[in-house]
C-alpha cells in the first residue's frame, strides 16, 4: 500500500504522457501538447494554506498544482475524433493570480506518436473557447503557413458560440475569427462521432460541453474544465477562479463525481497531473479520485 501511495504521489506531480484505454472497438488517448502550473490558493479561493499543508502530494517543489494540457484522441473503425485541441506552440508565464505559467507545443508530435496524422482527424470537437483549449485549430501546422486541421469540422456547443461575443470582450477576436468558417454547432444529446455524445454543463462557460464516450459495456466522460484538480472530486464545493458561475459549477461537479461513482463509469480530466483517467470510490480508504492503471 506504502509503494502504491508513492507511486501515485509522483503522478499528481508531473503532467501526463500519452495514455490509452479500450471502451470495446473504441480506442480513447491522451494526447499531451504541455502542462500548465497553477497557484492553488489563487485557483481554489476555498482552500487555505491549511488546505495545502495537509495535502503536498498535490503540488510540485515551488509549490504549484501541476496540470496537464491537451487533447482527447477518439477512434473507431478507422475514423478519429480530436476533443480539444491543447494550447498550441506558444508559452506564457503569469506573476499573479491563478495561473503561474503554461506551455503548448507537442501535440502534433504526440498525434505521430499514436500512429496518426492531423489529416486524419475528421472533427475536432470543443469543451468550450478558452485559450487551452482552442491551441491548435487556431495555428498552423508546424513548417507551414496552413492550420494544423484546416480540412477538419469544429463543432461547437449552440449556446457556447451564440455568445462569442464574451470571448471578443476578452481580446479572442482573432481566434473566434479562425475557427468561424469551420463551426458547425451542436446541441446536447446529439451524437457527433459513433458513441460519442454532446452533453450541455453550463457553469465554466456559458455554454461548456461533455463528451459521453460508450463502448464495451463501459462509458467515459470527458468533462472538460468541470473539474481541474483531482482534490475538488473530494471537494466538489470549490469552485475554480476561471469559472463563469461558480455555484452552477459546484452543483455540476457535485452530480458528476455522484455520476463517475457508477459502476462501469470512467472520468477524464484533461487539465489533470498524470492521472487523467480514473475512476471515483468512495470507501474510506484515501481520495476518492483512483487513476486508472494505465
Amino acid at each position: 500500500m506504502a509503494d502504491l501511495t508513492v507511486r501515485r504521489d509522483e503522478r499528481l506531480r508531473r503532467p501526463a504522457g500519452i495514455r490509452s484505454i479500450w471502451l470495446g472497438d473504441t480506442k480513447v488517448s491522451y494526447v499531451p501538447d504541455g502542462d500548465v502550473r497553477l497557484r492553488p490558493l489563487e485557483l481554489l479561493q476555498d482552500t487555505t494554506d491549511e488546505v495545502w499543508a495537509a495535502h503536498p502530494e498535490y503540488l510540485d517543489s515551488t509549490g504549484h498544482l501541476v496540470g496537464s494540457v491537451g487533447g482527447l484522441l477518439v477512434e473507431h473503425g478507422g475514423r478519429a475524433l480530436l476533443i480539444d485541441a491543447g494550447f498550441g506552440p506558444q508559452a506564457l508565464d503569469m506573476s499573479a493570480g491563478p495561473l503561474g505559467a503554461i506551455h503548448g507545443g507537442a501535440l502534433p508530435r504526440s498525434l505521430a506518436a499514436l500512429g496518426r496524422n492531423p489529416e486524419d482527424v475528421e472533427a475536432v470537437a470543443f469543451t468550450h473557447l478558452h485559450s487551452d483549449h482552442l491551441g491548435w485549430a487556431c495555428h498552423p501546422a508546424p513548417g507551414t503557413d496552413g492550420l494544423l486541421f484546416a480540412h477538419a469540422e469544429h463543432l461547437i456547443s449552440e449556446t457556447e458560440w451564440e455568445r462569442r461575443d464574451l470571448l471578443e470582450d476578452q481580446g479572442m477576436g482573432e481566434q473566434v475569427a479562425t475557427l468561424a468558417p469551420r463551426v458547425r454547432t451542436v446541441s446536447d444529446g446529439q451524437e457527433v462521432f459513433p458513441g460519442v455524445r454532446v452533453r450541455i454543463s453550463p457553469g465554466h462557460t456559458v455554454g461548456h460541453a461533455e463528451y459521453v464516450i460508450t463502448g464495451g459495456g463501459r462509458r467515459l466522460i470527458a468533462f472538460g474544465d468541470a473539474v481541474h484538480s483531482p482534490i475538488q472530486i473530494d471537494h466538489p464545493e470549490w469552485s475554480s477562479a476561471f469559472d463563469h458561475d461558480p455555484a452552477r459549477t459546484a452543483a455540476h461537479r457535485r452530480r458528476l463525481v455522484a455520476e463517475l461513482a457508477e459502476p462501469g463509469t470512467i472520468g477524464f480530466g484533461v487539465h489533470f497531473a498524470d492521472v487523467v483517467f480514473g475512476h471515483v470510490r468512495r470507501d474510506g480508504a484515501g481520495p476518492a479520485w483512483r487513476p486508472l492503471d494505465v
